[in-house]
């Protein structure tokens, strides 16, 4: 089984070291690892070729685009595995066994993708753990309670997105919500839940770096629930946006 990773950057010299280390320590070896650069006018491009030259695996772009949905879909343009994920350059893969545990556990079941536990951690120091988002086995009616699966842990199979499409750039900010919706609403696909940490996740993403961008996200998560037909959408908001205070309780 072929693993695609596709990796967006912009201007990512800081972190992007550790996000494609963190791939390529991986015990698992048919990986293509897919990057896709916004013409960053940092150091990035210049890591990405140096990790492209001693690892064979790895493709990559570097063009204006016109953010990170639209670099995702051009990752998803390129990519040849049985089974993609996302780590991103602020992101990193748990440990060097995880993507060999993904694949044992689609082979384990006839599974449209494999997912898990997500820490979210300081930027600076990422052995500390400042929030957590531990997941559950999925059946539908969570996503009325306003709950799913961690976007970046979920590994889906790549006729998944011939069938669903790839994200929708009129979102800014939730095009991962709406997709997911897509995805996890259709009752023929099975999930698997791998109850592991998969990815590490530094602090200060897009949608809770300013009051008006969590206002941003909540309409578009609604425009989102409202498009994918989810039933009682104010309510799912709702309980979406209040469950995610119990992920930073740390656990005893």
């Amino acid at each position: 089984m072929k693993v695609t990773i596709i990796t967006a950057t912009f201007n990512s010299e800081e972190t992007l070291s550790a996000s494609l280390s963190s791939v390529w320590e991986q015990d698992y070896k048919n990986i293509e690892h897919v990057i896709v650069d916004g013409a960053s006018t940092d150091n990035t491009l210049k890591i990405i070729k140096e990790f492209s030259s001693k690892n064979k695996g790895i493709t990559y772009v570097s063009a204006p685009d016109e953010g990170i949905y639209d670099a995702i879909n051009k990752g998803l343009d390129l990519a040849t595995g049985d089974v993609i994920g996302f780590v991103h350059s602020d992101d990193f893969l748990a440990n060097p066994g995880i993507i060999s545990a993904i694949v044992s556990r689609f082979k384990e079941g006839d599974y449209a993708g494999v997912y898990g536990n997500l820490l979210y951690v300081e930027r600076q120091n990422t052995n500390k753990v400042v929030r957590n988002w531990y997941s559950k086995n999925f059946h539908v009616g969570l996503l009325q309670r306003g709950w799913m699966p961690a976007h970046p842990t979920l590994f889906l199979k790549r006729e998944v997105y011939r069938e669903c499409g790839n994200f929708d750039r009129s979102y800014k900010i939730a095009a991962d919500y709406d997709f997911m919706l897509r995805v996890l609403l259709r009752p023929k696909y099975k999930f698997g839940f791998l109850p592991e940490v998969i990815t590490k996740m530094r602090v200060g993403g897009k949608s809770n770096k300013s009051i008006s961008n969590m206002m941003l996200k909540s309409q578009e998560d609604l425009r989102a629930m409202k498009t994918n037909e989810l039933n009682r959408p104010l309510m799912a908001l709702f309980f979406k946006n209040f469950s995610k205070l119990k992920q930073f309780i740390p656990l005893s």
